[in-house]
């Protein structure tokens, strides 16, 4: 299995960027989604999550209004577009899958099965 974020990348705040998780090696649309940030000495945070068929999200509270998880099930693609960017979203952003879906369970990292190796936004100010 292969998670391949891109996307990320160098932006001013109030910008916008979308990244792309491609997905490789597994039956994709059988597979919630998650996007995961962390900052330098922090924790790995939940972002945003998206259930398999897509129907359902979860958002981080700092991701509500600004950042939208979408997924492409032809295309083995889940995104996260980010709108009204700040300094504070600078992180590494990481793509993971699970079988397993609750809103509860998506926040949780021990939720996941696989991880992408992660794609560095910066936003300066």
């Amino acid at each position: 299995v292969q998670l391949q974020a891109s996307g990320g990348g160098l932006v001013q705040a109030g910008d916008s960027l979308r990244l792309s998780c491609a997905a490789s090696g597994l039956t994709f649309s059988s597979y919630a989604m998650g996007w995961f940030r962390q900052a330098p000495g922090k924790d790995r945070n939940i972002v945003g999550a998206i259930k398999w068929s897509g129907g359902s999200t979860y958002y981080a509270d700092s991701a509500k209004g600004r950042f939208s998880i979408s997924r492409d099930n032809a295309k083995n693609t889940v995104y996260l577009q980010m709108h009204s960017l700040k300094p504070e979203d600078t992180a590494v952003y990481y793509c993971a899958a699970s079988n397993k879906w609750t809103v509860s369970g998506s926040q949780d990292r021990t939720h996941y099965d696989y991880w992408g190796q992660g794609t560095q936004v910066t936003v300066s100010s």
